[in-house]
Order: C-alpha cells, then structure tokens, then sequence
C-alpha cells in the first residue's frame, strides 16, 4: 500500500543493526566484567539510540497511515501504545509484549536524556543492553509482517 513505507522502514531497521554492530565491542566487555563509567556511558548512549531507531519507525508509520504521530505531553508513550493498535488505514504494528519490552527502552531513554552520565548505574541497564539484539530481531519480525499486511490492502 506505501511502497515508500516499506524502504523507509527497512532504512531505519538496517540503521539500528549498524548502530548495534558498532557497539558490540563495549557489548563483549560488558559480559565478561561490569563496565567502567565510560563504557557505561557508551552503553547509555548504545541504548538511547537504539530506542529512536524504534520510534523513528513507529513515527514514519504513523505519518503515511494515520494522522501524524500524537502530541502533547507524553506523545512518545502515546505512539508506542498506538502502535499496539489497528489504525483506521492500518492493522496494529507491534505485539503487546513487544511493546511491552520496548517500553523499557523508552523509560531508559528519558532517563538518560535527563541524567547526568554519572548517575548511570550498570545494574539498571545490564538486560536492556544484553536484550537488545532479541528485541531488535523480533522488531524486524513484526515490522516485516505488518509490512506484508498494508500490502495487502487495497
């Protein structure tokens, strides 16, 4: 239905493997022994841009099928949610237990935003970074079957 949809989707998902791709160094260490505060600050860095990749795709997804992303205040959880569910031009995006995950990601994300990088503690990141990968993987699932579904429709 939006051919544009599908290569911009696939941009932004080929993005966030890259962007993970370029972390696995600081990744690899972190398995092996907890990370020094710069490295946990990298890692901050890793999971901050990992989640607006998501919500990069879920932006995109909103401005060709629904109305534009919401807006006000708590916009950004409000897409995530909206995502879960079918819009008038489309089915629903994401799964509620991917949603769920990815949630996570967001909470981190303001934190991070909003923190000083001292105050980053590996303890509360250690298995969003670990996770990563798996949520990334089962994003990509799901975008390609939504993807396949607005193709679907006239």
């Amino acid at each position: 239905m939006w051919p544009e949809l599908r290569e911009e989707v696939e941009l932004e998902l080929a993005m966030m493997r890259e962007h993970l791709v370029t972390f696995a160094p600081a990744l690899e260490r972190s398995c092996k022994r907890a990370p020094d505060p710069i490295e946990t600050a990298a890692l901050g860095a890793m999971l901050h841009g990992f989640y607006n990749g998501a919500e990069n795709i879920f932006k995109r997804i909103a401005v060709h099928c629904d109305d534009g992303p919401p807006r006000g205040e708590g916009w950004h959880a409000a897409l995530l949610d909206g995502m879960t569910r079918p819009g008038p031009n489309r089915p629903g995006a994401v799964s509620g237990p991917l949603a769920a995950e990815l949630r996570k990601y967001l909470r981190f994300r303001h934190v991070f935003r909003h923190a000083y990088n001292v105050q980053l503690r590996w303890g509360e990141m250690a298995d969003l970074v670990v996770a990563c990968q798996g949520v990334l993987d089962r994003l990509e699932a799901e975008m390609d079957a939504f993807l396949k579904a607005t193709e679907d429709k006239p």
